[in-house]
């Protein structure tokens, strides 16, 4: 795209100002925490109406009281189209009720808000480069794929299988994500997260009159995490957390059980493959107890592929002709940019710049975020990744 309609885009969004904030309200106001699905109607209403406004059909996916998730498409399609997806979320780890105590607001450029940065201003995104791409007849030569999950924070455990299928078919996959740190990096790549229960079982004594009789599950539980915190390393960007234990009985009990929770964050899928074969292969130290080990690499690492590189030239260029100084970086968290990474070029962090996911000082800045918004409606327009899949 020339600097000229890059300039228009840019125009248009900036427009929108009051569009933008007024969606990002009705959507922090439409409280969705992914625990609770029976609360997201109201959130799903909003979002399938301002896709409707922008030209959009939606339909849901999901079953009866579980998570359910948006699958847009333009109302008018060509058939036959190379497709690219555009991914987000609209649940967030706020409870109900949380809006009443920080209630949305605008402060200047500022917005605040739970689940303003992550990642209801990025929806709002989405759908002001749609109403751009409409409104200035813009051309898409890949069709646009809007797929927003509903549990994206506890571990997208419904939406998987569907972000799977999507992406195996897509050309490439852009992730509204908030961007990354105060510069407002663009997400090339993300750490696969794992998440391990150790459970140990030992054998039950009395510790002052029969001490020699038990089996300490929590003496094995020491030689464990030793092992666990043994498997960080640095250099390699690998770390391995043990985030809780407990166990035992009584303090004149010989442990007769314990459990540890562990995290484990990698940059690259055989380094997840590698931590997650030791710790399943771990065995006892202490005599006459058993170990189980449960949990597995639940989303695999982002990494910087080629083409998911070329796919960020492809921003930078996009930023360039919009005047925008984009950098790209590494995330240490997960997000469904690491599912789609496998299948398809992909790049995360498009969303909102600001600070604060999961935190009560969330908040998103309106000039930037705008400026983002116009670099997806460049993005959106762009031709097809070359390269095979």
């Amino acid at each position: 795209m020339c600097a000229t309609n890059a300039a228009r885009v840019l125009d248009y969004v900036n427009d929108q100002q009051d569009v933008l904030t007024n969606l990002i309200k009705d959507l922090v106001e439409a409280e969705s925490p992914s625990a609770h699905p029976e609360t997201h109607d109201g959130v799903r209403r909003i979002l399938r109406l301002a896709l409707a406004n922008a030209g959009y059909e939606s339909r849901e996916t999901g079953g009866t009281k579980k998570p359910r998730h948006i699958l847009a498409r333009p109302a008018r399609r060509t058939r036959g189209q190379p497709s690219q997806l555009v991914l987000g979320h609209y649940d967030t780890v706020w409870p109900i009720g949380t809006v009443e105590e920080r209630p949305f607001r605008v402060d200047g450029n500022i917005v605040h808000g739970p689940g303003s940065f992550d990642m209801k201003g990025g929806l709002a995104q989405i759908v002001i480069a749609l109403m751009a791409i409409r409104d200035l007849e813009l051309e898409t030569p890949v069709l646009p794929i809007v797929f927003v999950n509903a549990d994206e924070e506890i571990g997208s455990r419904s939406s998987t299988r569907y972000i799977r299928l999507l992406a195996r078919h897509a050309d490439r996959a852009l992730v509204l994500e908030p961007a990354l740190g105060d510069r407002g990096d663009i997400k090339t790549a993300r750490k696969g997260i794992g998440r391990f229960i150790i459970t140990i079982y030992g054998k039950a004594a009395h510790a002052g009159l029969d001490p020699e009789g038990g089996a300490s599950a929590i003496l094995e539980l020491s030689h464990v995490i030793q092992k666990l915190f043994a498997l960080n390393d640095v250099d390699r960007g690998i770390t391995v957390n043990v985030g809780t234990v407990d166990g035992g009985i009584q303090p004149n009990v010989v442990a007769p059980h314990s459990k540890a929770v562990v995290d484990v964050r990698v940059p690259t899928v055989a380094a997840g493959n590698e931590i997650e074969y030791i710790i399943h292969s771990l065995q006892p130290t202490t005599r006459d107890v058993r170990l189980h080990v449960d949990g597995y690499m639940g989303r695999p690492s982002m990494e910087p592929t080629p083409r998911n590189q070329k796919l960020w030239d492809r921003a930078k260029q996009a930023g360039d002709e919009l005047g925008l100084d984009l950098h790209q970086g590494r995330a240490g968290r997960g997000s469904d940019g690491n599912t789609t990474s496998l299948y398809t070029a992909t790049i995360d962090g498009l969303g909102p710049v600001g600070d604060g996911a999961h935190a009560v000082h969330e908040h998103l800045l309106i000039d930037k975020t705008l400026e983002r918004t116009a670099l997806l409606t460049l993005l959106l327009t762009a031709p097809a990744v070359e390269g095979p899949h």
